[in-house]
């Protein structure tokens, strides 16, 4: 029976109830409707607005404008007078309304007032700063170790800010965690940043007196027992590169090699003496004295590494990689020993992440110029072995690179950027955008912060999150300093730090 019905039927006449009064009984019969039957809640709420002005007259002004919008949206704002001190009280964020009346809204009509419309990324912990949300202005905290893959890639085009985005988060690890950073720098662009920060900077080249000894091993190098069967794959691979053709080390060689490691690893093993590890002279001696021809081949191709001209890795190690921010510095390492270079810190990387895993701390290992570890067969597939096996050991592996297209050489080294879960996205060229929006999903709008973007400011792929960042470093600081790579600033520092030598 509505409304009209029980007035005729109580004898009232229509005319004289009021129009409002049968309007307000649909309304309040829908409302009940909706918190009954479709999930809806009820909220009381204040709809407070805080003006805020230096004189009374500009903020009586500023009152009058506020009011004239309000009422072109068909909304009426009041002056809440008498009670300013409630009204400041209740528009602070102390979650406290000292203030009436209050209306009642149900879920869907609440919702208009949330002033929420972009996606944000904030997480507690040891979270990293990555900016601020280029929408919201808001900070962008996140912490990597959450994401079932913390692979990571940072990708843009030359002078988009890549190496200073991987120095602002290598800054941001050093200074919140306790983890330890390995660094490959192909230009030698980390180095002033490492000795700011007290870490170690490994010089490779032909006349430095740092040596990195190859052949290192630790106990921990594999799951099996013997760690020896792991470490004797990679010393294939090394032999590979150096002496390996267009189909590799043939099945003979492998066994001669697979032999041979065992033999000068047998001294090391009876009593894990550091002073007994094994050189790549022990190997070429063990080759020679198999006295097959596959073995002398082999012990021909390695000589030049080990009495030759390019005897940089025929040394046992002698630098501190135990410090918790290593940098290996391949600047002048030379073509012909580059991708050997590359191979050898590799393998260094792994034996420190397989130790700290005994530690249980983590270790996190960024690759600057990862295009060049991309190029070559035996490095590349090496490096896609690290983004399938760090995580379980504790390693956040990061690969540096300008375009996108280095990863689509191949299916397994595609493996790579499909197992990353987090991106960091700086200005990219016209075609690089478009695999990037096929392969991440990326709409339209997305793209146009990576289009044209300034340096710093791009997209962040954070799991199933993609937000726009900007992020400016004030650039007085003695940190913009050791981690700028524009040419001129660089030169000025390498002054600067020549005349306090």
């Amino acid at each position: 029976m509505n409304l009209g019905e029980k007035a005729n039927h109580t004898g009232y006449d229509m005319d004289i109830i009021p129009e409002d009064l049968n309007t307000y009984s649909a309304e309040s019969k829908k409302v009940l409707y909706e918190l009954q039957s479709q999930n809806e809640k009820w909220f009381n709420i204040t709809f407070l607005i805080m003006n805020m002005a230096p004189t009374l007259a500009q903020l009586e002004t500023d009152c009058m404008k506020a009011k004239s919008i309000a009422e072109k949206h068909s909304c009426e704002l009041k002056p809440y007078d008498y009670n300013h001190e409630n009204c400041l009280a209740s528009c602070l964020p102390l979650g406290s309304n000292l203030t009436y009346p209050r209306r009642g809204m149900t879920t869907s009509a609440t919702a208009a007032f949330v002033p929420f419309t972009t996606q944000e990324l904030f997480m507690g912990g040891n979270s990293l700063y990555y900016g601020l949300n280029a929408l919201s202005n808001n900070l962008i905290m996140a912490e990597r170790k959450s994401l079932s893959a913390p692979n990571g890639l940072i990708l843009g085009t030359p002078g988009s800010g890549k190496s200073f985005a991987a120095k602002r988060e290598i800054v941001n690890v050093f200074l919140t965690t306790a983890d330890d950073i390995m660094i490959s720098d192909p230009e030698g662009e980390y180095r002033w940043l490492v000795q700011l920060l007290k870490g170690q900077v490994v010089n490779i080249s032909a006349s430095s007196k740092d040596c990195l000894n190859p052949l290192d091993l630790n106990m921990d190098y594999s799951e099996d027992e013997n760690p020896l069967s792991l470490k004797a794959d990679f010393i294939m691979s090394m032999m590979e590169l150096i002496c390996g053709g267009k189909q590799g080390l043939l099945p003979l060689e492998r066994s001669v090699i697979d032999r041979c490691v065992k033999l000068i690893y047998q001294p090391f093993m009876a009593d894990l003496n550091p002073a007994r590890m094994p050189i790549l002279e022990d190997l070429w001696k063990a080759l020679k004295a198999q006295g097959t021809q596959e073995s002398v081949n082999l012990a021909n191709a390695l000589e030049i590494y080990v009495s030759g001209s390019l005897q940089v890795f025929n040394h046992r190690t002698n630098v501190d990689i135990r410090n918790r921010l290593v940098c290996y510095n391949i600047k002048d390492l030379g073509k012909s020993l580059r991708k050997l270079g590359m191979l050898v810190v590799q393998d260094a990387v792994w034996n420190k992440i397989t130790a700290n895993r005994r530690l249980k701390k983590y270790t996190w290992y960024y690759m600057d110029e990862f295009h060049l570890l991309l190029k070559d067969e035996q490095t590349a597939s090496f490096s896609v072995e690290i983004w399938k096996r760090f995580r379980k050991w504790g390693g956040i592996p990061t690969g540096i690179t300008q375009n996108v297209k280095d990863f689509l050489s191949s299916q397994e080294v595609e493996n790579i950027f499909e197992n990353s879960e987090f991106i960091y996205l700086l200005k990219q060229a016209p075609g690089d955008r478009d695999i990037l929006a096929k392969k991440l999903i990326i709409s339209p709008d997305q793209l146009s912060f990576i289009e044209n973007s300034e340096q710093g400011c791009g997209l962040l792929i954070f799991g199933g999150i993609i937000l726009p960042f900007r992020d400016k470093f004030p650039t007085g600081t003695t940190l913009y300093k050791v981690m700028t790579t524009k040419l001129a600033e660089m030169e000025s520092l390498e002054t600067e730090m020549a005349g306090k030598r």
